[in-house]
Formats: C-alpha cells, sequence, structure tokens
C-alpha cells in the first residue's frame, strides 16, 4: 500500500487497548486506510499490534509522536509500517527508513523540509497546518519535489479539505476532529465518512 495512494491518516490520540479494534473497524469500514496511535496514548505498542495484526492488510498501521530511536524499533517490532513525528529529527527519521518504514517528520519550513528529504523521509507532515495555511503549503509546492507526499495535519475540518488539496496537500493527519479519547466507534465512523466526503474527486 503506498502512502501517496492514501488521502487520510487516523490520529487515535489517547485510544486505549481495549477499544482500539472496534475503532479500527469503524474507521476502515469507512474507507480509512492509514490508522496511527500517537506514543503518548495508554499503552501505545499494544493498541498497534492489535490493529496491526487485525487490519495490516487493509490499512497501514503505526505510531505518531515517535521522537527517539527506542520508538522506531518498538514500533516496527509491533508490525507498524507508519513512523509520523511532530519534529524533523535526522537519526529518526534515517532509523526508520533503515526498517523499511513509511517515515512523515513533521515539518513548518523549507530548511525542515529538506533536512527531512535529505534524511530519507518518505514524506512530509505540515504541522501545525493552523500555523501555516493553504497558501503556505501552495509556496512550499513550488520548491518541493512534486512527487513528494506532503500531509497536513492540526485543526483540519470536512471543510477545509477542498482548500488545502487545491494548495497541494496529498493527504490528511485528522486528530480531534476525527477522535476524542472515550468516543463511541459509530460515532468515529460517521466522522470518517464526512472527512471522506468532502474529498475532491
Amino acid at each position: 500500500m503506498r502512502i501517496e495512494e492514501i488521502p487520510f491518516i487516523a490520529i487515535l490520540r489517547g485510544v486505549r487497548p481495549e477499544e482500539v479494534e472496534a475503532i479500527g473497524t469503524a474507521l476502515v469500514d469507512a474507507g480509512i486506510r492509514a490508522i496511527e496511535v500517537p506514543l503518548n496514548s495508554p499503552s501505545p505498542i499494544e493498541s498497534i499490534a492489535l490493529l496491526a495484526r487485525r487490519f495490516g492488510a487493509a490499512a497501514l498501521v503505526g505510531a505518531g509522536t515517535v521522537l527517539d530511536l527506542a520508538s522506531v524499533a518498538a514500533v516496527a517490532d509491533a508490525g507498524g509500517q507508519l513512523i509520523v513525528a511532530p519534529n524533523t529529527d535526522r537519526t529518526v527519521i534515517a532509523a526508520a527508513a533503515g526498517r523499511g518504514l513509511i517515515t512523515l517528520p513533521g515539518y513548518l519550513t523549507p530548511t525542515e523540509a529538506f533536512t527531512a528529504i535529505d534524511a530519507g523521509a518518505t514524506g512530509l507532515k505540515l504541522f501545525p497546518a493552523e500555523a501555516a495555511g493553504p497558501a503556505v503549503l501552495r509556496a512550499h509546492r513550488a520548491i518541493l519535489p512534486p512527487e513528494l507526499p506532503v500531509y497536513v495535519v492540526g485543526g483540519i475540518t470536512p471543510a477545509s479539505v477542498a482548500a488545502w488539496h487545491a494548495a497541494g496537500a496529498t493527504g490528511f493527519g485528522l486528530g480531534s476532529g476525527l477522535y476524542k479519547p472515550g468516543m463511541a466507534a459509530k460515532e468515529v465512523g460517521e466522522r470518517a465518512r464526512a472527512y471522506l466526503a468532502a474529498l475532491p474527486s
């Protein structure tokens, strides 16, 4: 499964292992093909392992807020395929790439973007998107490799998807607009369908 063919990454910050499979089922049934469990969630490696075993053939599963080499190894050993970070750390990017994992490090400036690319990043995560806006992404797209996947994360709503898409976003990381701790799986699925419906054809 190629990351650039996936328009949405579900970010399940705060999810618990005992609920993660039900939420994952709702997301996959809705059409979501990538799921990220941030490492500052309760027992995140356990949740990643559960998702990878259950949905590994149907969705890319991995971790967010990956900040160090030990976390890269733990995610890979749990069956994760995706490493997402809020920052640009060359050692983390290189370690993840060396294990064959998809890497989406966070960036906000062209300097950070090209540092990440040089370290072997699969794509980039523009974060926080609220601090940038589609005009900034459009300017970045003028200088970044055209084939490079760029995901925007932070404050994305169904109403904002079209503008970001027009500015050159490959896809979107969906956090609290999609899932908040304690939310029922049915509601998560309904929210996922609203995002998918907002994607320009």
